[in-house]
């Protein structure tokens, strides 16, 4: 008889504690926005010619618990050279950006301290670059400069650009992946509001070269 009653005791804690759980893992988002932005830093071609930039992100997704959840996100991030690459390589007025979408995987870390949390994040996604000039005509003796391969302009074997073509814009498509993290601050007035800080890594495998910029962002999460 009372190993009846233990086993009915141990199934009734193992019955609430199921239940308790459940509630637990109901009682969050089931969608998940972000919108941020703030100052992206340019490696590789990125970093040479343009050096560190503004950009923009805004997403929405789908949380499966507490802990895991994914989104789709839209990043626009400005490519404007440096003036210097601009003077020295003839791109007078150049202006550029890069737009992205991506679809992203989110892990969210469990334990909190106070109303500080942290996540990681990784995806991948579909990035498009555009640069554009001032359309201008290229003639004999005009000299090659490095970051004239974003415009796909054609050189001969010896390297020496091949005469009688047009620079003006051009855009490029890629596939690329992004991954990264961030901790937030949850807001006390906004119900499952977090202030973000997030520092992220996106590489797009652009024909021409790799296209790598680390977006370090501060917005909101809800």
């Amino acid at each position: 008889m009372r190993n009846r009653i233990l086993l009915v005791l141990a199934f009734c804690g193992l019955a609430a504690s199921a239940l308790a759980q459940s509630e637990t893992q109901s009682n969050f988002n089931r969608f998940n926005f972000t919108a941020g932005g703030g100052l992206g830093i340019g490696r590789g071609d990125v970093g040479s010619f343009v050096g560190s930039s503004n950009f923009g992100v805004a997403g929405g997704g789908v949380n499966f618990s507490r802990m895991f959840g994914v989104d789709a996100e839209y990043m626009y991030y400005n490519l404007d050279f440096r003036p210097s690459v601009m003077q020295k390589q003839s791109l007078s007025n150049q202006s550029g950006h890069m737009q992205s979408v991506s679809l992203d995987g989110i892990v969210t870390v469990p334990w909190h301290y106070g109303r500080l949390g942290a996540y990681g994040i990784f995806g991948v996604g579909f990035y498009r670059r555009t640069v554009s000039v001032p359309s201008q005509f290229l003639g004999p003796g005009t000299i090659y400069q490095p970051a004239w391969r974003w415009w796909d302009l054609q050189r001969d074997a010896s390297g020496r650009l091949i005469p009688g073509q047009t620079i003006s814009s051009n855009s490029k498509d890629a596939g690329g992946f992004n991954y990264g993290g961030g901790v937030t601050y949850r807001l006390k007035h906004l119900h499952n509001s977090k202030v973000y800080v997030e520092y992220r890594y996106h590489r797009a495998y652009h024909s021409d070269g790799k296209t790598i910029v680390v977006p370090i962002a501060v917005g909101l999460r809800w």
